[in-house]
Order: structure tokens, then sequence, then C-alpha cells
């Protein structure tokens, strides 16, 4: 920059401030104009009505064992969403699935047996096998879908099953540096399934800056957890770490984002 033109750039920009001049209105105009943004305001709120957003710095949480604790993010028939924090060098003990179980780290590392599990890898487990004790050495946090936490009556019947010795895991792990599988879903928009029924179906998605999806309805429930980055969804912002449930019957309006996203989005099956 020339400095030496900063004394008259700024003799320029006070007359420039000098010439602007607030825009007189009259009270109708004022009235109709106030009226007209409380009746977005409360579109927008109507809209939000049945998306239930939870922050990342927000909701409540309760330790399940030593140095693990649980933030409920929704409970439905086929287990709970929680997040999952693991203080270094804490377990949770071997247990069996009652329902499909999803999990993606967060933050950290997760270890069961051989498994080494870090930041955004994917692991699914299907319902009645049996789960070995998971271990943090450093510490972790994670996602989980179709849980048991947070339900004592529940965890119970699964610690009990995990000591059976019967039954073996039956899981499936996708690692974050597996490049293949992923596909175009969208300008600037690549989509990688990770599970599904023929009903519902799990998915990654990646936004460039600028992406956006159309509007869309949602037939089942849909869940939205935000890995990394923000996304409008409409008109609500969500951060990373930031989980959204959409109810049957809702609609999204456009899904955009202008720095970038990583989400895992659970919905009805649509391939």
């Amino acid at each position: 920059m020339d400095h030496s033109q900063q004394p008259e750039q700024d003799q320029l920009n006070r007359l420039i401030l000098e010439a602007l001049a607030p825009i007189k209105i009259n009270s109708a105009q004022h009235a109709a104009m106030r009226q007209d943004l409380l009746g977005r305001v409360a579109e927008s709120i109507a809209k939000q009505a049945d998306l239930f957003t939870i922050r990342a710095g927000k909701g409540l949480w309760q330790s399940v064992s030593a140095g693990v604790r649980v933030k409920q993010l929704w409970s439905g028939p086929e287990g709970r969403s929680v997040l999952v924090e693991f203080a270094p060098g804490s377990s949770l003990l071997a247990h069996r699935h009652q329902w499909l179980e999803e999990g993606i780290v967060l933050k950290g590392d997760l270890q069961m047996d051989e498994l080494q599990l870090g930041p955004l890898d994917y692991h699914v487990t299907l319902p009645g096998s049996r789960h070995s004790a998971i271990h943090s050495s450093r510490g972790a946090l994670a996602y989980l879908r179709g849980t048991s936490l947070g339900d004592k009556t529940a965890v119970l019947l699964e610690a009990v099953g995990g000591l059976l010795p019967f039954g073996k895991q039956q899981s499936h792990t996708i690692f974050a540096n597996a490049n293949e599988g992923w596909l175009p879903a969208g300008n600037g928009i690549m989509r990688k399934k990770l599970w599904g029924d023929g009903t519902r179906s799990s998915y990654f998605y990646r936004m460039q800056a600028g992406a956006q999806l159309p509007r869309h309805g949602h037939a089942l429930e849909e869940e939205c957890m935000v890995l990394d980055g923000e996304v409008f969804l409409g008109d609500t912002l969500l951060c990373t770490g930031d989980y959204q449930l959409a109810t049957p019957g809702t609609w999204h309006d456009e899904v955009y984002s202008d720095v970038g996203v990583t989400l895992f989005v659970r919905g009805a099956c649509d391939d």
C-alpha cells in the first residue's frame, strides 16, 4: 500500500460520509416495514417448529461410568443418538447390541481389540452382535446413533448380554482416509454412502464453499451432525458439533455452505 496517499483517501472518505444521509420514511412506511419483518420472523419460527437443534455447547451431560459421560441428542424406537466423551484411559464394558449402532469419532482415539479409530472414522455394528470393550488412551468425543447409553435399564441388559460368550461382532468400519465411494451429488458436493437397508440410509456429505442443495422434504426422520465446517439449513446456521433432527413431514429450505462443510446425514433411502 502507498501510505503517501492515505491522507487523500481519508479526506475522500469523509466527503463521502458527509454526503450520506438517512432515508426519511413516514410512519406508515415504517409500520409496513416492521410488519413485513415480523411476518418473516414468524414464518421462519413456524418452519423450525419441528426441527430440533442441539448446539455443541448446549445440552446436559450424564456420567455413565468412570471417565465416560453422554449427552442425549434424540431418543427413538431404535435407540438413542448421543455424544459420548471419554476421559484419557477410560473404557466402556463389553456389550451386546439391541439395535443397529453407528458411531463416528469426532475427536481423539478409540480402541476395540485390534481396531484403532481416529477422527471421522465410521463404525457400524449390527443388532445382536457382541461388542468388546471400548477404550480411549488419549481421550475422545464420539457420536453414537442406535445406542442404549443414557437408558440405565437398556445399558444393563446390553452389559449382561456382553458377558455371554456366544455370538460374534458383526460390524463394518470406514476410515476417514478411504477415498473410494465418494460420488457427485451436486455442483461442489460429494456424497459417500455408509450404510442402508432399503428404507433408511446413512451418508457423509462434503460441500465446498458456495455449494447448495435445493429444498427437500422428509418422509422419515432425518438426523444431521456437522462434523466440520458450517452449513445453513434454511434459516438455521449449524456449526461444527451441532446436531439437528428433522421430524417426518418437515421440509428443509435451501441447504447452503459459505465456508464448506462435512456432514453425517441419516434419513429416508433415496437411491
